[in-house]
């Protein structure tokens, strides 16, 4: 088993190398990282200069691009060999309902899920490392059953995965879900820099709109990590993870958007 890790918080991030070293003793596993935080860099492919790749302390390769170079670069030409799966992460923060249109995160996950392997996005649900090792250990448990129960064809699979920041022990498993809904998201904040000039910082995100039963906001809500599928049945990823089914998510039409890209 060979696994791409990467994540779109860069390659120095504590969330990388906490899912690094949890999976290194599960797989050959390759780091390919962004040079620094890109987070919020969606699915975007840098097309307007080369991109170079260096060599960490830590032995993870580091690109001077976004996720998606990442993975697109390992994948087609940077390593010797195709992974068997890429996952990304560990995010520092969520990635749920429409924060995977923007999430780099995310993103580094499609792309590997759009060049035909299997793919997991990993993020804690909320800022901070207090509980990074618990993320970990989840993130294991995940990647574990991929390992000896390989998603079965046809094609591969994306999974979007929330993990709340709690002790292992009081995460209450993990459930399938559909993706929820925000908000709009808050105003432009407005600032004059030094020069006197203004300039704008885009504002928060908007709070959960869409976060009933089914959805990842609710079952994060209640304590255990989700898992939200896009090109597979909720009844193939509760069967291949061990996952219970929010009732709502159970049915199709309740499914809501299909994951694409981002992190916030």
């Amino acid at each position: 088993m060979r696994i791409l890790i990467s994540n779109d918080d860069g390659y120095f991030a504590p969330g990388l190398a906490a899912l690094a070293e949890s999976l290194r003793d599960m797989a050959e596993i390759v780091v390919v990282a962004p040079e620094r935080d890109r987070s919020g860099a969606s699915n975007s492919l840098t097309l307007d200069r080369p991109l170079s790749v260096r060599t960490a302390s830590s032995g993870y390769l580091y690109l001077n691009g976004t996720p998606t170079d990442c993975v697109h670069v390992a994948v087609t030409g940077l390593l010797e060999h195709r992974p068997d799966l890429v996952v990304s992460g560990i995010n520092d923060g969520a990635n749920m309902g429409d924060d995977t249109i923007y999430s780099g995160t995310v993103a580094a996950a499609m792309e590997g899920f759009l060049l035909g392997i299997p793919a997991i996005a990993f993020s804690l649900a909320t800022k901070g490392h207090t509980h990074l090792d618990s993320a970990a250990r989840v993130a294991r448990d995940v990647v574990r059953r991929f390992v000896e129960q390989p998603y079965p064809a046809p094609g591969p699979v994306l999974l979007n995965v929330n993990i709340p920041n709690r002790p292992y022990a009081d995460i209450g498993g993990i459930v399938a879900t559909r993706l929820g809904k925000r908000h709009h998201a808050e105003e432009v904040v407005r600032a004059t820099n030094p020069r006197g000039e203004t300039v704008y910082w885009i504002g928060p995100a908007g709070g959960a709109k869409d976060a009933g039963p089914g959805t990842d906001f609710h079952a994060v809500l209640d304590s255990k990590s989700t898992a939200s599928p896009n090109g597979a049945p909720v009844s193939q990823i509760t069967t291949l993870l061990g996952a219970s089914t929010c009732p709502v998510a159970a049915n199709p039409a309740t499914m809501g958007p299909k994951i694409k890209s981002a992190s916030l």
